[in-house]
């Protein structure tokens, strides 16, 4: 990682400096509400698998407020998810900035029209439409939106987004003047301390945690101590921020590492890109986060970590102890209004105390700058270069077969090593699958099914994460299971038909609901995993027949039908 221009922007309130790359317009953008901006999430706070992307507006734990353009522009884009925001607008703005509004209970009529058209055109619930440029035109200030709950969210409230028109890039939206108040430093609690010398980092890497302590910006290590350290070093640290508007614990803005004076590595939520935001894997102690749900930002960088939120490092943060003198090291960690704390450290370089050893290889191993492949006889595995964030002693392992399955168990190494995307896995039945081999899905033992398909006599799939994999077959059809109608039902009085669906193995495919033959929009709930019609005008007065079908990735279906009285 080499250093790149760094731009230090004053806070004239806490006339604190923060770290950024380039300048953002300042006055232009609103806040997306009426109401004092708190904020229950922040931009870059660390979330399982992703950094998060914007800015969570609270509404008062309701639905319901008017959401309002940050700027002038034009909406599009609109999208629908069963789960994400749930559903969401985009505004494309003349500056160069499109701005992003998440979890949106309704949009106005004619969004709202123009989407349905849609969706009823398409056959389709779910959608990521862009509309015509320049079709809906927006000022500064316009309602554009009603504020809701809708998708993953934990509660009401607004994820608000400002991105880089051309790269897509997501930026730190109070970088453009849309603040929260804050005059609370963030508040240390460990560190963690790694040694590296001659192996890539993995959950076998030498490390320890030390306990920190302090208030109003200083911390100091709860026991005072001057640490004696050799060879190739990393360090981590436990933090999280508050602000003045919110009792929620926020994400930091930046972390700088010192070491007697020199800059060594510094991390920064200013800015990155969507394709990045799984390598979170690779900035924090995965392993630590695992085993224990512990969070600890690692302060050295991977080298297989392609993510623009470090935007300068010596030697990948990793300091080398190799002398007999005494260091300084210093933490500077600050928020994005500038508050700032400080943790600084005695490092003895005591050769005497000994460096890891590199560890001798048990495995094959994959390099996670090239492609890398394990095969044998009963199982392979290709994992594409990127995907892996340091050099891996991959392990395999063959145990028995659980019951029902048609291969043995294959251990994938473990899953303690993060991936970034995704790697291809070939298992080939113990057991013949006969005249079901297209119902062969292979199952991750932890998570469930993995999309895979039957070829030349192995069962293919795309994995996410390491860990055990077998072969299962998937016969049992999805299971509907209606919520307010039954053959012969009255709905006069209800405004919608309700059900709800699942499936055992390999997970719904798609979903289908007709009535009197015609397609009909269902929608479903992420929270509740309720599906809904709800009637409009094209239901008359009189007798129908609702059908609703779902089909498993296996193509099992199951078919409801029930005849009502409108």
């Amino acid at each position: 990682m080499i250093a790149i221009a760094i731009i230090f922007s004053t806070n004239p309130t806490h006339a604190q400096d923060i770290i950024q790359s380039k300048t953002y317009p300042k006055n232009e953008f609103r806040y997306p509400l009426d109401l004092p901006p708190s904020t229950a999430g922040s931009f870059g706070e660390l979330r399982a698998n992703h950094f998060h992307s914007g800015l969570d507006f609270k509404t008062n734990q309701r639905i319901g407020f008017p959401v309002h353009a940050a700027y002038d522009g034009y909406i599009s884009r609109a999208r629908i998810q069963f789960g994400g925001f749930g559903q969401a607008l985009y505004i494309t703005h003349p500056n160069g900035f499109t701005t992003v509004y998440g979890h949106i209970e309704a949009f106005t009529p004619q969004i709202a029209k123009y989407i349905r058209d849609y969706q009823y055109k398409n056959q389709t619930f779910e959608a990521d439409i862009a509309l015509p440029v320049g079709m809906f035109k927006v000022s500064k200030g316009d309602v554009v939106a009603v504020s809701g709950n809708r998708g993953a969210s934990a509660g009401p409230h607004v994820h608000f987004e400002i991105r880089d028109t051309l790269t897509q890039e997501t930026i730190n939206p109070q970088l453009f003047g849309l603040t929260i108040a804050d005059k609370i430093p963030p508040a240390i609690s460990a560190i963690g301390i790694y040694h590296l010398n001659g192996n890539p980092f993995s959950e076998k890497t030498p490390k320890e945690f030390l306990a920190v302590t302090g208030a109003n910006g200083s911390y100091h290590l709860t026991k005072p101590q001057v640490l004696d350290l050799s060879g190739n070093t990393g360090f981590g640290i436990s933090v999280i921020d508050q602000n003045s508007a919110s009792i929620n614990r926020n994400g930091i803005y930046s972390v700088e590492l010192k070491l007697d004076g020199t800059t060594m590595y510094t991390f920064a939520v200013e800015r990155f890109a969507f394709d990045q935001t799984h390598a979170i894997n690779a900035y924090i102690d995965y392993p630590a986060f695992i085993t224990a749900h512990r969070w600890v930002q690692k302060c050295f960088i991977l080298p297989g970590s392609r993510i623009s939120l470090y935007p300068q490092s010596i030697n990948r943060g990793i300091m080398a102890f190799n002398d007999t003198a005494l260091h300084d090291v210093q933490f500077i960690v600050k928020d994005i209004a500038g508050n700032t704390s400080n943790l600084n450290l005695k490092v003895r370089s005591n050769t005497s105390a000994g460096s890891a050893i590199a560890d001798k290889p048990l495995g094959t191993l994959m390099r996670y700058d090239r492609k890398s492949e394990f095969t044998n006889d009963k199982v392979k595995v290709t994992i594409q270069p990127g995907n892996l964030y340091d050099n891996l002693d991959f392990i395999y392992t063959a145990m028995p077969a659980k019951p029902g399955a048609l291969s043995l168990t294959h251990r994938i190494h473990n899953k303690l090593t993060p991936i970034h995307d995704e790697y291809d896995i070939w298992i080939k039945p113990d057991v013949s699958a006969g005249a079901h081999a297209d119902k062969a899905v292979i199952v991750n033992a932890a998570t469930g099914a993995i999309p895979s398909t039957y070829e030349n006599g192995w069962v293919k799939g795309k994995a996410r994460a390491f860990g055990d994999y077998y072969i299962k077959l998937d016969t049992v059809a999805p299971i509907i299971t209606p919520i307010n109608i039954r053959n012969g039902s009255n709905m006069k009085a209800l405004r919608a038909i309700k059900l709800r669906m699942s499936d055992n193995l390999s997970g719904i495919k798609s979903y289908v609901g007709k009535i009197d033959g015609k397609w009909v929009l269902i929608e479903r709930d992420y929270k509740t995993k309720i599906l809904s019609y709800t009637f409009d005008d094209s239901i008359t007065a009189g007798n129908h027949k609702f059908e609703f079908t779902v089909t498993d990735m296996k193509n099992n279906a199951t078919t409801f039908t029930a005849e009502f009285n409108r």
